[in-house]
């Protein structure tokens, strides 16, 4: 091979290496969306088995042979303790809550439930164009995929005294996830569709706190909060973090 052929080969490889370099974000970025968009879809295909009421509802007109057909999937053992779970947390004054460690933990085996998955919801924020599934744990592996639920705060089933708090990165390997968050305004909806139901919210409050002030995550006495997390500024690995408080919209 001649000296010209070989730095030809050279000029190639290095100008390959480098437009996979540039375009290396842009490429995870349409992979993380790909299987962010099917965790979604496939949440909601396991939801759409489910019985649209609650577990706990009364079915007098209906015999037991024809209930049992059309709930073949409502999974009422987890929608109670879930509820449990929030009861327990907010008696207690989510004493849990402690360090990293103790929100990276899930905080239940949904497998013990039969659901075969850690996707315990799904978010969607129309005013961020944002859907993402929600896993059980803000552990490394599960942020990397999508939003997270935070332990010992109140699990997505709604209800008084208690408060859902959803974490994302701020942009993540191209994937925006919640790296858009500042564009929500006061009174913007957030939807959160878990097992059984799409409950609704809006913001109410915005804020910019120290990562470590837990207290702005705690349960509020008497309401029914939703509150999404990210680093703040972007891209300035996580100085702060930017809160929003979303308010329940009843039924």
């Amino acid at each position: 091979m001649s000296v010209r052929k070989v730095l030809i080969f050279f000029l190639l490889l290095i100008f390959t290496a480098g437009l996979v370099y540039c375009l290396w974000p842009q490429i995870m970025g349409l992979k993380l969306g790909y299987e962010s968009h099917v965790a979604v879809s496939e949440f909601f295909e396991l939801a759409e088995t489910a019985e649209a009421e609650k577990p706990g509802v009364s079915f007098e007109y209906v015999d037991a042979p024809a209930l049992e057909e059309s709930v073949p999937n409502d999974y009422p053992e987890l929608f109670a303790a879930m509820q449990e779970y929030n009861r327990e947390i907010y008696a207690t004054g989510q004493s849990g809550l402690c360090d990293a460690w103790a929100y990276q933990q899930p905080s239940f085996s949904l497998t013990d439930y039969g659901v075969e998955s850690n996707t315990i919801g799904v978010i969607n924020i129309p005013a961020m164009n944002v859907e993402l599934p929600i896993y059980l744990g803000a552990t490394s592996e599960n942020m990397a995929k999508g939003a997270v639920h935070l332990s010992q705060t109140s699990l997505p089933v709604g209800g008084e005294n208690t408060n859902c708090v959803i974490a994302a990165h701020r942009g993540w390997y191209g994937a925006p996830y919640f790296r858009y968050i500042d564009v929500l305004k006061i009174g913007d909806e957030v939807t959160i569709t878990n097992l059984w139901e799409t409950l609704v919210y809006r913001v109410s409050e915005v804020k910019i706190i120290d990562p470590d002030d837990i207290d702005e995550i705690l349960i509020q006495p008497g309401r029914e909060l939703l509150t999404l997390v990210t680093c703040h500024p972007y891209a300035s690995g996580g100085l702060y973090r930017y809160v929003v408080y979303c308010e329940r919209v009843p039924s």
